[in-house]
């Protein structure tokens, strides 16, 4: 390896082309040596003041707009199958929120490697376009094709544009604070699943469902616009050898197995999620409050996600995600067994906080499996192959519900898969840790 320059030691200039190489993550392991780049990425990084609490401010509305909007399908999935879509099963709808959610974690292959070549401002700013016209036309949709292909195949494109950048310009600022400022930015996807379902509620019986999803389109483009002109890169572009793929970091083989728990785990992630409302629906719930369950529990996701921020950056985020995915496994196979409205609420409650604190936490492990240069990259590739169990999750849940009749199926499938991921977090911390006690 050719000698580093100091400019380039000190972030002021990219390194050369061979100063990064694509097996640089092969021993960087710092949840147990701490090496000198995961060192150097903490030194630099401000950690705090005006430009980096407004860009972590822009990446919160990020997720307000796309992760925000999408945990609010449930209202979407309840309203369809009982109004516009009544004519399609569960599952058929379903493939609608499983496709948005699925292209918000696609993209991030190429957008991750886009990102560490300085490509940033302008597909995040026609990006954030797209999702706003994307919503306005979404209340234009009256056929099953057109809300897949608008709400569906290109909502969660374009989302999947810009949330692996607002997530991974995280890094560019944050380090020994990175866990609180992931766990803030995350916040914004619990306030998005708040706000809209609660306005979804109140405003459809009164202005109808069209002016109810335009509400949404406006809300979209007075936060995106405002994230647009505040969020920013610190560091300069780094060309990391190797094109869009670094296969060598799955020699690493904590990376592998914490790729495989991300498909894993979202398989059953957003089973509850997004069925609340119908099984609260169908155990006799009045039809003014089921929408209101989804909001609650991702009102709750925002204590999850805040705590889990301040408890990663003391104990290490693999020693807050095992304990609370655990919880969102136990409380899946609960749900289906909820049978009048304080249960469901209390469900709703314990559950988001549970799931909350994995979601804010989930990108923070393969940030830290390598070297900052390359983190948009391998979150990038992280993201796009957990897209795989967002995908089929919840069709397959609703293919279950519509052969068994009831919700048990579902609970049991979707809390099954959550618990397998939780023991492969397990040794994906003993592989990192090298032992059972410690920081991780």
């Amino acid at each position: 390896m050719s000698k580093v320059s100091p400019n380039a030691e000190l972030g002021l200039t990219p390194p050369e082309p061979d100063t990064i190489r694509d097996d640089q993550t092969l021993d960087e392991k710092p949840c147990r040596d701490a090496p000198d780049k995961y060192v150097k990425c903490a030194s630099e990084a401000p950690d705090g003041g005006l430009k980096a609490w407004s860009v972590i401010v822009a990446s919160m509305l990020t997720t307000f707009c796309t992760f925000g909007y999408a945990n609010t399908w449930g209202i979407f999935q309840d309203y369809y199958e009982q109004v516009l879509l009544s004519d399609k099963s569960p599952s058929v709808i379903a493939w609608i929120g499983s496709v948005q959610i699925t292209f918000i974690f696609l993209p991030a292959l190429a957008t991750g490697r886009l990102f560490d070549l300085g490509y940033f401002k302008i597909p995040y700013v026609t990006s954030s376009c797209g999702l706003v016209v994307c919503t306005f036309l979404t209340a234009e949709c009256k056929q099953y094709w057109q809300f897949f292909l608008l709400q569906g195949l290109f909502t969660g494109l374009f989302s999947g544009i810009i949330l692996p950048q607002a997530l991974s310009v995280v890094s560019h600022w944050f380090c020994k604070k990175k866990g609180m400022a992931l766990g803030i930015v995350s916040a914004g996807s619990s306030l998005g699943g708040t706000l809209f379902p609660v306005a979804g509620q109140n405003l459809i019986p009164l202005i109808g469902f069209k002016w109810t999803v335009r509400v949404f389109g406006f809300m979209m483009l007075v936060s995106l616009g405002i994230a647009g002109l505040a969020i920013d890169r610190r560091l300069p572009p780094v060309n990391v050898k190797g094109g869009l793929l670094n296969l060598s970091a799955f020699r690493n083989p904590a990376y592998t197995i914490y790729c495989i728990a991300g498909v894993a785990c979202p398989l059953g992630l957003y089973t509850t999620l997004t069925y609340l409302p119908v099984s609260a629906t169908a155990v006799g719930v009045s039809n003014n409050f089921p929408f209101y369950l989804t909001a609650i529990a991702n009102a709750a996701s925002g204590f999850g996600r805040l705590s889990a921020g301040f408890l990663a950056d003391r104990i290490g985020p693999l020693n807050v995600m095992i304990p609370f995915t655990s919880l969102v496994g136990i409380l899946t196979f609960v749900w289906p067994y909820a049978s009048n409205q304080g249960q469901l609420i209390a469900i709703s409650v314990i559950y988001g906080i549970a799931c909350g604190t994995y979601v804010s936490l989930f990108v923070a492990p393969p940030m830290a499996m390598g070297d900052v240069g390359d983190v948009g990259r391998r979150v990038g590739m992280f993201l796009s192959i957990s897209s795989l169990g967002t995908l089929a999750g919840t069709p397959i849940s609703g293919a279950i519900n519509a052969r068994t009749g009831g919700f048990q199926g579902p609970g049991f499938y979707a809390g099954g898969v959550v618990l397998l991921s939780v023991l492969l977090l397990f040794v994906v911390r003993l592989l990192q840790l090298g032992r059972l006690y410690g920081k991780c």
